[in-house]
């Protein structure tokens, strides 16, 4: 029987979990017996009880909206960066940015953070998330072209992944933690507790 977890996500898109995984070109690695057509919050159920969280996780990168999924990022950097301060690295606060008001110049700004990052950057993750987030290569003349199908998908889970290892003396407590702000943003909360007054549609 399937509990309430994942139950009220109403920026999930209504369709089966199968597909979206398809179009991001993803896939499970835990064998699952949801039907082909069940909807993200069986498939999502059926994974947890599993006690498979990288797949969860992997799953919630997916069904996320792309600034939701940014914001989900940007708050697994500052788990291990902290609070915003002028030492943050270019590509947090340039995302970050692009979620409060998601223009062209923000996600120009994001792309161009990506050169200035130092090699062990990981916020790198969260800047091409922004970069691809519309399914493009990026903005103006970088539009024409299509991202990889899954790339601003594959960016984020990669930065809660890195949180997780970061927090690997409490991966499984830390992992849930992953798991419960993606199901609050989806729900339309910001990921705290409160509600998301930066997920209101901005008018770019």
């Amino acid at each position: 029987m399937m509990g309430n977890r994942f139950k009220d996500m109403a920026k999930v898109p209504k369709e089966p979990a199968a597909k979206l995984l398809s179009l991001a070109n993803t896939r499970l690695e835990t064998p699952i017996t949801s039907p082909v057509a069940a909807l993200p919050e069986e498939v999502l159920a059926e994974l947890d009880e599993k006690g498979a969280l990288i797949d969860v996780l992997r799953l919630l990168s997916i069904v996320l909206p792309a600034r939701e999924r940014v914001w989900w990022a940007c708050l697994a950097a500052r788990d291990y960066i902290g609070p915003k301060s002028k030492n943050d690295p270019k590509s947090l606060a340039a995302s970050e940015d692009w979620v409060f008001k998601p223009t062209p110049e923000n996600r120009e700004r994001a792309r161009l953070s990506m050169d200035d990052a130092y090699i062990d950057d990981e916020t790198v993750n969260i800047a091409m998330a922004v970069l691809y987030s519309d399914g493009t290569l990026g903005p103006a003349d970088l539009a024409e072209f299509p991202a990889p199908a899954g790339a601003a998908e594959t960016c984020a889970f990669a930065m809660n992944l890195v949180a997780l290892d970061k927090n690997s003396d409490t991966f499984e407590e830390y992992g849930q933690m992953l798991i419960d702000r993606a199901v609050d943003i989806a729900r339309g909360g910001n990921g705290k507790g409160g509600k998301a007054q930066q997920m209101k549609e901005a008018t770019p």
